[in-house]
């Protein structure tokens, strides 16, 4: 795991020598074992380390034999025993034992077409010095992060935008089509971030760079759900037999199926040359995680838990159930509401976007736990809800879809609190209830591709109220969320069953844009700690997406054969948990008498008016409401809100209006510690190293 950046200057403004150390500097934080750069007039790239794999060899970059190809990556490559033997038998030779050099050496051999076949997590560059050309490639769930921007000419990458946004010619503005979008998808979509003229690669996307510009985005993967009950993906039925001699149609036989993957996955992403950890919540997607790694572990696995003071939150009896159970150490850190507070500013700044939950701060005061315990490494249980129909979003379209069937029955409806308990007696009033309307709208439009995902949006969107009408205009002029979502749905997608369309959906929006950003890889990496995610191994995925929709979700029962694979691994009880979304305080962590002071400060009518996002009357609104009601909580629409304005202010402090950069000691560190590589001229046929220090 790496921070990696670079410049392709085409207009002569930006020097390589100069800019690459300020970006290296804000990601510093990623990387804090080594720092690399390589340099190739015009382009130049740099790496800041952390050091898992070949401890002593694998500092980046890394090259091919003859110093065409040099590569520097941010992530691991799982796989990478296997393709540095595949690739050693075509002749290949390796100076070290790293698998950012067996990706080089990929690239070498097989092109683009290599990305097929890495198994990881990843987002990596690499300069061929002959054609003078930049490939960068993300992999499939765009787990890794990897930004791109065009200043006046020059092509920019980084792993975080701060990184970019040290080049001279970036005008540090917050887009309002971002806000608007992640006020109503939950996210901003890729081809944008939070900052004008900053974008995202895609996940599973490629592009190359020259001294034209940047090429056109090529997808490489795509998670593609199916089938129609019965049938593999090819449309073929599946063929053989299971070990134990079931049809392979069998529901026994596909979750030992299952099993063997996930099995798989877990091993492969214990392969470190420093101690791997485990992330257990005590629900059956981290507790299956903990169990198969604990399989493969020869040593004392040690797993490590949030708990929460507010009882409303806590997860603590079923931690230690399965920590219990397993014979694993557990680390628990218990978080209250003060904390969470404490932690959101930075929780924001590492985020680099406008959030909506409060619940990526005791992760991050989690991955301080981990570091501070000796470890780099964890295991995690993202990706199963996603994949196998866990969220109750899918129960929820499920359900709405049954009573579109007979829209005037008053017990079809009701069905909904089995999903949200708490709704319960207003859903049982189909014909008056608030909730039942809520649910009713848009009800018979079975057709429209986004109907799993309908209900949330207009919650999401009531906190566009809040800003000002000029950014809403601003963003119009841009495109509209809901549209442009439209536009990058596959050919193909009218024909994906309604729950493959739904967890489509959820993918790439929720688990891309927020799930694995502001609640994996920035909470992880803001303490230098890797996560790795057994579920979205290539592998794992590709078989739960071609299950029939009734093995993923079935009668309402979410994760069916998930449950059924893992159940000889745990205790019934853990085996047999509904699903409980994770989430955390926010009312009671932001106002009251122990609130911190910034939260006043943020929210205040001056610096709303002064980051002019926002209407201060309606955010003055808003606060006197929280201020009221800080003892039981707002609705789920205005506990949003609140945390959308207040990240949105914190945002703009600490990245635009007085951005708090790297300090140039850390800029300076970074050339005299680098390893610092300089390619030759064209026309000189030669590699020259410069040696540590010489920058």
């Amino acid at each position: 795991m790496c921070g990696i950046a670079g410049i392709f200057p085409r207009t002569g403004g930006a020097s390589a020598d100069a800019l690459l150390p300020l970006m290296g500097g804000e990601l510093a934080h990623r990387g804090p074992d080594g720092v690399g750069m390589y340099v190739d007039e015009p382009f130049g790239m740099v790496n800041t380390r952390l050091s898992i794999i070949d401890l002593a060899g694998g500092d980046q970059p890394l090259s091919s034999e003859d110093g065409r190809y040099w590569v520097m990556q941010n992530g691991e490559l799982y796989n990478y025993p296997e393709l540095m033997a595949e690739l050693e038998a075509l002749g290949h030779r390796f100076a070290t034992r790293s698998d950012t050099e067996v990706l080089v050496h990929a690239f070498e051999a097989w092109g683009e077409a290599c990305l097929e076949r890495l198994n990881g997590e990843f987002a990596f560059a690499i300069w061929d010095r002959h054609t003078r050309e930049l490939f960068l490639a993300r992999d499939r769930f765009g787990i890794r992060p990897l930004f791109l921007a065009e200043f006046g000419g020059d092509v920019a990458f980084a792993s975080e935008a701060k990184a970019l946004l040290r080049h001279p010619a970036a005008e540090r503005r917050l887009d309002p089509l971002a806000l608007v979008e992640t006020f109503t998808l939950w996210s901003v979509l890729p081809d944008r971030s939070a900052f004008e003229g900053v974008f995202e690669l895609p996940p599973g996307h490629c592009v190359t760079i020259d001294e034209r510009g940047l090429g056109p985005l090529r997808c490489w993967w795509d998670v593609r759900f199916g089938p129609r009950e019965g049938r593999s993906r090819e449309g073929r039925p599946r063929e053989g037999r299971s070990r134990e001699g079931r049809p392979r149609e069998h529901p026994d036989a596909l979750a030992e199926e299952l099993l063997g993957h996930l099995d798989q996955a877990t091993r492969i992403r214990l392969r470190a040359d420093v101690p791997v950890g485990v992330y257990l919540s005590g629900g059956l997607d981290s507790s299956a995680t903990a169990a198969l790694a604990r399989r493969h572990t020869s040593a004392e696995l040690q797993a490590f838990s949030v708990g929460f003071e507010d009882a409303r939150f806590d997860e603590s009896v079923f931690q230690d159930r399965m920590a219990a159970a397993l014979g694993v150490r557990l680390q628990r850190l218990t978080v209250s509401s003060a904390d969470i507070a404490e932690a959101f500013p930075e929780v924001v700044a590492a985020a680099e976007k406008t959030i909506l939950r409060t619940a990526p701060g005791p992760l991050l005061r989690l991955s301080r736990t981990v570091r501070e315990a000796g470890f780099k490494v964890v295991l995690t249980g993202e990706g199963a809800d996603e994949l196998f129909g866990g969220y109750g979003i899918f129960q929820e379209a499920m359900i709405r879809r049954f009573w579109a069937r007979q829209p005037d029955s008053r017990l079809r409806p009701a069905l909904l609190g089995r999903v949200y308990p708490y709704l319960s007696r207003d859903l049982a009033q189909s014909g008056g209830g608030f909730m039942a309307g809520f649910f009713r709208e848009g009800l018979e439009a079975l057709d429209d591709p986004l109907y799993s995902h309908r209900p949330r949006f207009r919650t999401t969107s009531r906190a566009l109220r809040f800003l000002t009408p000029e950014l809403r205009a601003a963003a119009a002029e841009r495109g509209d969320p809901e549209a442009r979502l439209l536009a990058r749905l596959p050919a193909g997608f009218d024909d994906v069953g309604p729950l493959g369309q739904a967890q489509y959906l959820e993918i790439h929006t929720f688990m891309t844009g927020y799930l694995l950003h502001s609640q994996g890889d920035r909470m992880l990496m803001a303490n230098s700690v890797e996560g790795r995610f057994p579920f979205l191994d290539v592998h794992v995925a590709e078989f739960a997406a071609s299950l029939p929709e009734r093995l993923r979700l079935r009668d309402l029962e979410e994760k069916h054969l998930l449950r059924r694979a893992v159940a000889p691994l745990l205790p019934s009880d853990i085996g047999a948990r509904a699903k409980r979304p994770y989430r955390a305080p926010i009312v009671r962590a932001f106002f009251g008498p122990a609130a911190p002071a910034y939260v006043r400060e943020a929210l205040s009518p001056e610096r709303i008016a002064a980051a002019g996002c926002f209407t201060p009357r309606a955010v003055e609104r808003l606060v006197a409401k929280c201020e009221r009601y800080v003892a039981t909580g707002l609705g789920e629409g205005d506990e949003m809100a609140l945390v959308g304005v207040l990240s949105t202010q914190l945002l703009h402090e600490h990245l635009v209006d007085a951005p708090r950069l790297a300090e140039p000691a850390v800029a300076t560190r970074l050339v005299r510690g680098a390893q610092v590589h300089r390619g030759a001229r064209p026309d000189e046929g030669t590699l020259r190293t410069m040696p540590t220090g010489d920058a």
